[in-house]
């Protein structure tokens, strides 16, 4: 029996999947023991980064508990479950694959004992705008980044500017809708409108109907619009 095997059948490892244990805190049942699951992914991938809505939970900012962390990669990871929890694996944005820093705004950060790699706040709204259903869709997404005081909004627009034009115009209609709470000024949106789509397109990839908003050229649902979610529990 080889070494690892030994200390996974004393309990004194736990494994996550090939070529990955976690060590158990001595005393601890192996059985009952919990890995904290941004650890986890972060060890999933060499390059491996928590991002979208699991960078806002991972940092208490998300507006539902999800029990799936999503990581941003360029290897070919795959998708692993592990003790209630999904890791989901995702490849770096087409527009950001040929930047060294695969796009910026990652920082280390301790956590748990040891330390992760996740999206600043900045990164992550451009993120969840740039690929709405890896943030839980239009509510989730606005309701979580409300919780957010404060984005240093020279670095949204930094990242908004590598982006596809779609994604510019989503960044420049929820900063303008937030203006005043999130204090945006006229030199934050000038420049994401110079980089709007041509002609109006669609808010989300569902097609929904909705008003045109000027000048981002977006069709914006009334849900959306009106931020009518309905009254918060």
């Amino acid at each position: 029996m080889s070494l690892l095997r030994l200390h996974v059948a004393a309990g004194r490892l736990v494994r996550v999947r090939r070529g990955l244990y976690a060590s158990v805190s001595p005393g601890a049942d192996a059985g009952g023991f919990e890995v904290d699951p941004y650890l986890v992914a972060s060890r999933l991938a060499p390059d491996a980064v928590v991002a979208y809505h699991a960078a806002l939970q991972f940092r208490g900012k998300s507006y539902s508990v999800w029990h799936r962390v999503t990581f941003l990669t360029a290897t070919k990871a795959k998708p692993v479950a592990f003790r209630g929890t999904e890791f989901q694996p995702v490849q770096v944005p087409r527009a950001l694959r040929s930047l060294p820093d695969g796009g910026g705004g990652v920082l280390e950060e301790r956590h748990a004992g040891g330390t992760v790699r996740v999206t600043t706040f900045e990164r992550t709204l451009v993120d969840v705008l740039d690929d709405p259903r890896l943030g839980g869709g239009w509510e989730e997404i606005w309701r979580s980044l409300e919780m957010v005081e404060f984005f240093d909004l020279d670095a949204v627009v930094k990242h908004a500017l590598t982006r596809p034009a779609l994604t510019v115009a989503r960044v420049g209609f929820f900063l303008e809708q937030h203006r005043e709470a999130l204090m945006v000024e006229e030199r934050h949106l000038a420049p994401l409108r110079g980089r709007v789509p041509r002609q109006a397109r669609y808010l989300g990839t569902e097609r929904e109907s909705g008003h045109v908003v000027k000048p981002w050229n977006l069709v914006v649902p009334p849900l959306v619009l009106e931020r009518s979610w309905g009254a918060v529990p």
